[in-house]
């Protein structure tokens, strides 16, 4: 029919590409090498909050369609801590919130048997970066290595997030909370068996960063 489809990438609006660089190539970048080379362990943190709703993936159809959906908005909490080398996620779960409380949870349970220095590369949420989890972390000897604001594309975990979005969500209907929540959470523990192949080439460490003119591109679309 002629129709063209173009793969489309979004850009953060408030995104400062000179601090992205300089945090890829100071700060990230190096601690890799030494992940690479077997001497620190470099995780990604993140929350994920999954809400049991409708999550449609793509649909032709010539007439209209009815799919069911879940009624209620309950949600399905993830606070995950990526490997950046063995992709194995460490990870604490509840149905409530995730407060500076589940993150020192996953700080001491990533201390317990660590062998290696440890850097968690995390965003900026005031439940990460205040005051209880920063000194938690200097006890346990811990190096918290901020993002630059609005730099998801630096966050190796929100590819994973994308991706247990499309195989336990996109197009699925789960009868109750319990089911929702088990598909996560299997999928997520499961996944290194699972889905290796697909999980070390969507999660390789090479980073998507910004030049100008893309950025000059979309304001002159917006």
């Amino acid at each position: 029919l002629g129709i063209k489809h173009r793969k489309v990438s979004s850009i953060p609006a408030k995104v400062d590409i000179e601090a992205q660089q300089k945090f890829h190539d100071e700060k990230l970048q190096p601690r890799l090498e030494e992940a690479k080379a077997g001497k620190r362990s470099v995780y990604f943190m993140d929350a994920a909050h999954f809400v049991m709703g409708a999550f449609l993936g793509f649909l032709w159809s010539v007439t209209r369609v009815f799919v069911r959906t879940p009624s209620g908005r309950q949600r399905f909490n993830v606070l995950g801590a990526l490997n950046a080398i063995t992709k194995k996620l460490e990870m604490v779960t509840n149905d409530s919130y995730i407060t500076s409380i589940q993150v020192c949870e996953l700080l001491t349970k990533l201390a317990e048997n660590a062998t290696l220095p440890i850097t968690i590369v995390l965003d900026n949420a005031r439940y990460q970066k205040c005051a209880l989890v920063m000194e938690l972390a200097q006890t346990l000897g811990i190096e918290l290595l901020w993002l630059p604001s609005y730099s998801p594309n630096l966050n190796l975990i929100e590819r994973l997030w994308k991706l247990t979005k499309k195989e336990c969500l996109n197009s699925k209907y789960y009868n109750n909370f319990a089911l929702f929540s088990g598909a996560i959470s299997i999928f997520l523990t499961t996944m290194n068996s699972t889905h290796q192949k697909q999980l070390d080439s969507l999660l390789t460490l090479k980073f998507q960063l910004f030049t100008n003119e893309q950025v000059q591109k979309v304001m002159a679309l917006s």
